[in-house]
């Protein structure tokens, strides 16, 4: 095939984000991006192409195993969402959060505390902070646009960092045989600086209450008091049929989400047929345990809603449609960039950037962890997977650095593969986490990827600096220090000139106004 294995197989998702980012349509721009896909790897034969876009593209991915079971688990966790929302637990417990977080800043950093809590899977994480703070943060006229950024900029980043979650498992999934994956992904903790440096940029970002690139006009017209037409939406479907739920309402169905998660996890894993935790957790089956868990949080919660009057059964069952509809743009979202990242793979990504890899591990090695990070940034933001770049790069790099060998740069090097997917798929239009990020927030999806984007940018250069770093230092404790320091500067140098950008707009307001007196 004339371009398999070259750069133009990243053509087609470039061709597909870069046109979400112009015209502000996602479906018609990643149709189009599969359809160069389809043209290239059938040599622009009209047959050929619709039988690889249709048959061995949509067809086999919606078929997946893996992938029905987070289809039917995303389903699930509408319905959870539906059933919670018309129970009045998001409004009890917006009303309580509303005495407790009086301040905008207040309701920003409980936003990150609640992300940085639900560890267990970036899925699970996107919908659940969405619809719990959703209703607090619309109160303190934070936009949703920021919320969508604070969901994204926790979900991926704390799941990655978390060696009890479906992301570890997935990662323990790609270490060589023999080596333990699990202590392998907790050794690499230490240094995944993006996700290390994304929480704290968020946190410091809010006490100082600093905005820039086009987030700053949303939240501006959110303390402006500019009702976002998801809100109004909102709004006009209030006077439907609602239970008398408390707090409870809300707490109860998310704990026994997170309970049977982890229960149908170790399950997968064989954790009840003498398997370890750990052993069990790291060789869980991530799409079948969520389905399982999110099921008996599904029965749970109807039969408290039911036994305690929350709810009517009829009422109960409604929320199936209601749950299903509102989670199809995201399923139709998430299949056609499923069926985009099978056109790449057709015309051989893996085989180009494994070969870019392995050419640059030959010279300047103490540049390697920078130079992973950004390839790894590169192939998570085309493809919009984090999981496919870990099964590429994180391989290539245990090759080229035994274990073994005792050599630190392996460690660095592998946790740079997975901070740079992190990063490109925090980035990405057609990423399944940026997706659910958009849908938990209720924000349009173009919007969020274009305002958060400068934010992962500044984060991606300081922790890319902060590799290149740590390949000469070798040491976690002072590179961090380093990236940290670096990123104070930086966030600084945007504050000090926001401020300057200010006083001289104050000025020249001062200036038409005395010209207007005169």
């Amino acid at each position: 095939m004339e371009f398999y294995g070259t750069a133009w197989a990243l053509v087609p998702p470039i061709v597909a984000i870069v046109l979400a980012l112009i015209t502000k349509e996602v479906y018609s721009s990643l149709f189009l991006g599969i359809l160069v896909g389809g043209l290239f790897y059938s040599g622009f034969g009209f047959e050929g192409t619709l039988v690889h876009i249709f048959q061995e593209g949509l067809i086999a991915q919606i078929s997946n195993s893996y992938n029905v079971g987070i289809l039917v688990f995303l389903v699930f966790l509408g319905i959870l969402v539906s059933l919670m929302n018309r129970a009045g637990g998001s409004a009890a417990f917006g009303r309580w959060a509303a005495t407790c977080f009086k301040t905008r800043i207040g309701v920003q950093l409980a936003t990150i505390l609640l992300g940085c809590m639900i560890f267990i899977d970036d899925y699970f994480n996107c919908l659940t902070v969405g619809s719990v703070m959703r209703p607090v943060t619309d109160r303190q006229q934070v936009s949703r646009a920021k919320l969508a950024y604070l969901i994204d900029a926790t979900a991926a980043p704390i799941c990655i960092i978390a060696p009890i979650s479906s992301w570890a498992a997935a990662v323990s999934g790609f270490a060589p045989e023999g080596t333990n994956g699990l202590m392998l992904f907790i050794r690499a903790i230490p240094y995944n600086y993006y996700a290390l440096l994304t929480i704290l940029m968020m946190v410091t970002m809010t006490v100082l209450r600093l905005d820039y690139g086009p987030m700053r006009s949303y939240e501006q017209k959110a303390r402006a008091g500019e009702r976002e037409k998801e809100e109004q939406k909102e709004n006009r479907e209030s006077g439907e049929e609602s239970g008398n739920g408390g707090v409870l309402a809300l707490i109860l169905p998310i704990a026994a989400l997170i309970v049977s998660c982890v229960i149908g996890m170790i399950y997968t894993g064989g954790f009840f047929e003498g398997v370890s935790f750990v052993d069990s957790f790291a060789g869980s089956d991530a799409s079948v345990g969520l389905v399982l868990g999110s099921f008996v949080a599904l029965f749970v919660t109807i039969v408290y809603y039911v036994v305690f009057r929350v709810l009517r059964f009829h009422a109960c069952m409604s929320c199936l449609s209601e749950g299903f509809k509102a989670m199809v743009p995201a399923i139709m979202i998430l299949c056609l960039a499923w069926t985009l990242k099978s056109m790449t793979d057709s015309l051989g990504a893996a085989e180009y950037v494994a070969g870019v890899v392995e050419r640059s591990a030959g010279s300047m090695l103490s540049f390697l962890p920078g130079i992973i990070f950004l390839i790894a940034c590169g192939l998570a933001f085309a493809t919009g997977t984090s999981w496919g770049t870990f099964g590429i790069l994180i391989p290539i790099t245990l090759k080229v650095f035994p274990l073994e060998s005792g050599n630190p740069l392996a460690i660095i090097c592998v946790s740079a593969c997975m901070a740079g997917a992190v990063c490109g798929d925090h980035c990405s239009p057609i990423s399944d986490t940026t997706i659910m990020s958009s849908a938990g927030a209720q924000c349009d999806h173009i919007v969020h990827v274009s305002t958060q984007m400068p934010y992962a940018a500044v984060c991606a250069t300081v922790s890319f600096v902060t590799y290149l770093a740590a390949g000469f230092m070798k040491d976690a404790a002072r590179s961090l220090v380093f990236g940290v320091l670096l990123l104070g500067v930086v966030l600084y140098g945007i504050h000090a000139a926001q401020k300057r950008e200010g006083a001289k707009a104050q000025s020249q307001g001062c200036i038409q106004d005395a010209v207007k007196e005169s």
